[in-house]
This record gives C-alpha cells, structure tokens and sequence, in this order.
C-alpha cells in the first residue's frame, strides 16, 4: 500500500501534516467498497432506530385513545422488527469494519517497519530502538477510527441528525428553531478543541516513544544497573517520564470535558427550554402529547449523534495526529532510494579499493584523511591503531554502512558509491566484537543469513567454527535455547556462533572486528582457528586488538588521528620500529 504521501524528503526535520483529504485518498478510497457496505448498514441501523419516536405519536393519539388492539399488535410487531434490524445491522457493522481496521493497523505496521529497516545505519546510530517500537506499534493504531465505526459513525450519525432535524421540523419550526441555537455555540467550541487537541495528541506520541525507548533500555541494561545499584535512579528517570505522559493526558482529556461539560450544558438548556414551549403549546392546543413525545424522542435522536461526533472528531484528531508522525518516518529517504545506484554486481571478486577517501560525521570534523590502499581479492587487510583513529569507520565505509565524503571507494573496479546496495551486501559478511544474537536456538541464529540451508551446511559451518566443542556438551545440542542476546553462552561460544553464522553466509567479503581482545586463551585459540576457516579465499578487512592474532595478514595498516601512519606486513613493520613495533612490544611485555 502506498504511504500518505507520494513525495519523499531527504530530511527528518520536516514534519508532515495529513490532512483528512489525504487521509480519505489513500486509506478510506481503496476500501470504498467495505466502507459503502458498512454506510448501508449504518443507514440501515440509523432508520430502523427512528421507528420508536415516529410510532409513539400514533401510540399516544390514536391507539390509546380510540383502544384499537389490532393497530397496537401492528405498531408492536413494526417496532420489534426495526429493533431487530437495528441489533443485526450494529453486529455486522462492527464485524466487518472493526476488523478491516486491525488488518489495516498490522498492515501499515508492516509497511512501517520494512520502511525503518530501509533507513542507513546514521538514522538508528541517532534514534532509540524502543522509539522506533512505539512509533511502528502505536502510532498507527488511530487508524482504525478512519476505517472502523468510527468514520462511519460520524456519517450515520449527521444522516440521523438530518433526518431527525426534518421530523422535528415538521412537529414545531419553532422549538426546533430554539434547538438549533445551543447546538450550532457547541459545534462552534468543538471544532476550536479539536484544533487544539491534535498537537496534544501528537506530543503524545513523542513522549511515550521517548518512555518506551528508556524503558527497553533499561530491560536490556539491567545487568548493568543491578551491578551499579542504580535501580533508584532508573525508577526516577521513568517516573519523570511517566509523569510527562499524564501531564499530556490530562490536557486531552481537559480540553474533552469542557467539550462533554458543554453539550451537557447547552443541550441541557436547550431541552428545558423545550419543556417550556412545548408545555405551553400542549396547553393552547398547538401541539398533542404525542407529537411533544415524539419531538422529545427525536430531539434525543438529533443531539446523540451530535454529542457523539465529538468523540469520534477526537479519536479522528489522534488518528491523524499518529499518521503525522508516521509519515514522518515514510517519508524519509531510504537507502535504496539513493538514483545513483545502478550496478548491479552479479558476481563479486572482491577486490576494494580506498583512493584517497576522506570521512566525517559533522561538517567541519573530518574523522578520516585522504585514506587510500588496495585490498586484492582474497587478501587479508588488518586495521590497528589507538581508540578513535578511524579503524571502525573504514570498516563501516567498506560494509556501506557510511559513504564517503570525499574520495572514491570502488569494488572490482566499480564505484561503491553506485552498486546497488542488495547485490553488494548479499556477498558481505559482518562480525562484531560484540556480536548481536537473536533469542531463540542455537540452529536458528547460524541458519539467519540462510534458513534455506541444508542440514549439511550447517554442520560444516558447525564444524568449521568449533561450535560443536561445546553444543556436544548440551542435552539439546544445536536446538539448545540461549536467551535474550545469547546470555546464556560464554563471550567465547557467542563469538564461534557468529563466526559459523558468517561462514554459512558464505560471503566474498568479510569486515571483521576482532573479538579475542577480551577472552580466555583457550577460547582465544579456538577462535583464531575458526577465523582462519572464515577468511579463506576471502577479501577481509580485520580491526585488530590483539596484534599477536594478525602477524600472517597480507598488510597491516597503522591509523592514527584519521591518517594511515604506516603499512606493511607484520615483519616489515617490525623492522621499521616504527608505531606498530611500539604498539607490539608494549602488548608483548603485557
């Protein structure tokens, strides 16, 4: 289904304002069809209802006086078929249009995930991932006023009112006249809340994404704040945020009891006033009991749907005000939206060129100098270098993840900067020093770049990553569960399951942040052997933290402060006493 608006904007700062024209194109249009059932069945509903006030003045006038049994069955039986029609017209409205709306919600849900999945890694380095959860799960929930009862009660409802306002003219122009006065100050003070409401409604959704992101936070790092005793602290950031949210709350639900407060009061005026006159007219004869009940009945049926709208024109309000803040994120630019992209690589080499590539992340702080070597396909290039000297930034420029800003990156001859991102990345392997697992088994965090896999594979890449040295010790083996990010496995066994995740792939390209910095030498041992399974006949760019595990990479490259300091093979570079002959014996001698 195509977003709200067809336009796309290369910024996130611009907020979109959707409009219930806009609304009305692209979501009610395409279902016209079910809406105009569900309007049928809402007419239906609506008239059948009107049967009870109509048949009270012949109940009153004629029946009852003139004691005509025969016309009281017939009046009965009239009325106790609208009843009918009225329960099974409101049980098939709400079946129909209640659950086309979910289907709508888990559709656009989808449509806005695939969307954020779309977004470059920038936009998730700057937004909280428990945000991003809110914003797909919640903001598009109002959209089920647009296509469930909600809409289509409005519109039953003004029919009724209509309709109703013509009976109650033909009864009395002038009570319906003094009517019509309350009820046209209280549409007045409506429209102006609703005005007032929707940025209510829409900081809402800014706020409980911003506690929802704390709070997944908070669940994610509770090792963290148990360790540091800081439950306190972290229960009185949340009520801080909790307490915004009530605080935007009651605003809302201010601004719809003045509403609520104001219908009452006018429509409360406008029904003594009603007494009144009516009480009057009955008694010079202007008016019959039947026909004052009758107006008092279809009075009711004229104000309920009036006092109803209100509620549904807030519910419309927070519909529109979460599909502002979903097309939002629809419309910013992907990374596939890039025109430029055009190559498509049907077979990868590997060989990565840098020539004279320079990086930053804010204008003005190049983070990276005139960067240029050669990574021959097949090779093993190792990046080492001090914190913050741009090893992890060239190994995010060679997955993509960042472009360059000046310079030229190019990939079997080709400028990356123009190969279609899918072709490029299905022959790209990752792994991180702190490698992200899914919770679930073992079997299904090797086989997630490639479900389809046979069981062979799989072993082989078991096999080849050392994995089975430990899954041999566990009563299920590859089916054993692990938890949340893989707790329940040591760094060591986490980092032989990425490994093997990786050599299943089977990429041409692996970017490889080193894990063994922080590990035992048994599990240092097994690791360097799975690795070396993975880089075969593989181009790798390796940020080294060990320098003892890349004495046999094909070049090394020294960065410092964003420059490459030096380059050569481990020997080379020793014979130099240069930087990495410094940063070697110091490691050495620790």
């Amino acid at each position: 289904m195509k977003h709200l608006q067809n336009k796309t904007n290369t910024t996130t700062k611009k907020k979109s304002k959707v409009t219930m024209a806009q609304a009305f194109k692209t979501i009610i249009w395409p279902r016209r069809n079910l809406v105009f059932i569900g309007l049928i069945l809402i007419v239906l509903s609506r008239l059948s209802s009107l049967v009870l006030p109509w048949k009270s003045k012949a109940l009153l006038d004629d029946v009852i006086p003139n004691k005509d049994y025969d016309q009281l069955y017939n009046l009965l039986l009239i009325v106790g078929i609208a009843i009918l029609i009225q329960a099974v017209t409101s049980f098939l409205l709400t079946k129909l249009l209640s659950v086309q709306a979910q289907y709508l919600i888990s559709e656009l849900r989808a449509q806005v995930q695939k969307k954020v999945l779309s977004l470059p890694i920038s936009f998730f380095d700057n937004t909280k991932s428990g945000v991003l959860v809110s914003r797909i799960m919640t903001d598009v929930e109002g959209v089920r006023n647009l296509i469930g009862t909600g809409l289509v009660q409005m519109v039953g409802g003004t029919i009724t009112a209509v309709i109703s306002l013509i009976l109650l003219i033909n009864i009395s122009w002038s009570m319906t006249l003094f009517v019509l006065v309350p009820v046209a100050i209280f549409g007045f003070i409506a429209l102006k809340a609703f005005g007032y409401i929707r940025p209510i409604f829409r900081k809402r959704g800014v706020i409980n994404a911003e506690v929802t992101g704390r709070l997944t936070e908070t669940l994610a790092g509770v090792r963290v704040i148990k360790a540091f005793n800081a439950e306190e602290q972290e229960n009185k950031t949340f009520e801080v945020g909790v307490e915004r949210l009530f605080q935007n709350v009651k605003k809302s639900l201010t601004a719809t009891a003045f509403m609520t407060s104001s219908s009452t009061f006018l429509l409360g005026i406008a029904s003594t006033g009603i007494m009144g006159i009516g009480g009057y007219k009955i008694m010079t004869g202007d008016l019959t009991v039947g026909d004052f009940l009758s107006f008092t009945l279809l009075l009711g049926f004229m104000i309920a749907p009036i006092v109803q709208m209100s509620n549904i024109g807030s519910q419309l309000t927070e519909a529109l005000a979460g599909l502002d803040r979903t097309e939002e994120l629809m419309n910013m630019e992907a990374e596939a939206d890039d025109e430029n992209r055009t190559i498509e690589l049907k077979n990868l080499k590997g060989d990565l060129v840098f020539n004279d590539v320079s990086f930053s992340y804010e204008a003005g702080k190049e983070v990276l100098h005139n960067i240029s070597f050669n990574a021959p396909s097949g090779s093993v290039t190792a990046l080492v270098g001090s914190s913050g000297s741009g090893k992890s930034t060239i190994a995010g420029l060679s997955a993509t993840f960042l472009n360059p800003k000046a310079g030229k990156i190019t990939i079997d001859n080709h400028d990356l900067s123009k190969v279609n991102l899918n072709s490029y990345r299905q022959h790209l392997g990752v792994v991180l020093q702190d490698e992200f697992l899914f919770e679930g088994t073992i079997r299904e965090n090797i086989l997630f770049p490639r479900p389809n896999a046979s069981e062979e594979e799989l072993i082989q890449a078991v096999k080849a990553a050392y994995v089975d040295e430990f899954t041999d010790r566990f009563d299920d083996g590859l089916d054993t569960l692990i938890g949340e990010r893989g707790v329940k496995l040591s760094g060591g066994q986490r980092q032989r399951l990425a490994i093997a995740r990786a050599i299943l792939a089977d990429p041409k390209m692996i970017i490889l942040d080193e894990a063994t910095s922080n590990l035992d030498t048994e599990s240092e041992g097994l690791i360097q052997k799975s690795l070396a399974e993975l880089t075969k006949n593989r181009t790798t760019i390796v940020i080294a933290h060990r320098l003892s595990t890349i004495k046999k990479a094909d070049q090394i490259l020294v960065i410092e402060a964003g420059h490459i300091a030096e380059r050569g093979t481990h020997d080379e570079l020793i014979a130099k006493e240069g930087r990495y002959y410094d940063l070697y014996t110091y490691q050495a001698k620790i």
